[in-house]
């Protein structure tokens, strides 16, 4: 997918999926946090570790756009691609994909707080430097 440099792919669950087979319109915000954790596993060390450090990514806003439908046991690259990092702030960009075709698109907007306290703080640098170097390699 072009502008993304990473991905993870899911399998549409039956639990997932309502009467018609269909995958629930929740279920995407699912996705969204599943291909979240895996670009931070990957380019930061893991969700926890940032934890560890000392900070919690609070989740401010969600955006899914869907375009096509999705069923049952069906397999979806989720495209994800971090960015527009300001202060305490960050988003993420996500294209999900079945078969090439764009099933569904969005993004979602976070911010960074002490784990203890819940008051803002800025990204850290070194996230901030992996983000970086992450989505450099994106061609």
């Amino acid at each position: 997918m072009q502008g993304f440099s990473f991905s993870t792919s899911v399998r549409v669950r039956f639990a997932e999926t309502d009467a018609q087979g269909i995958a629930h319109h929740a279920s995407f915000v699912v996705w969204l946090e599943v291909a979240r954790v895996a670009y931070l596993e990957r380019h930061a060390g893991g969700y926890q570790a940032i934890r560890d450090r000392g900070i919690e990514a609070l989740t401010t806003e969600v955006c899914v756009r869907y375009h096509r439908a999705v069923y049952f046991d069906e397999t979806l690259a989720i495209w994800a691609r971090c960015g527009d990092l300001r202060g305490a702030r960050f988003a993420y960009e996500y294209s999900i994909v079945r078969d090439g075709e764009l099933v569904a698109d969005g993004y979602t907007r976070h911010a960074t707080v002490d784990r203890k306290t819940y008051r803002p703080t800025r990204v850290p640098a070194w996230l901030a430097e992996a983000i970086a170097r992450a989505e450099v390699s994106s061609p």
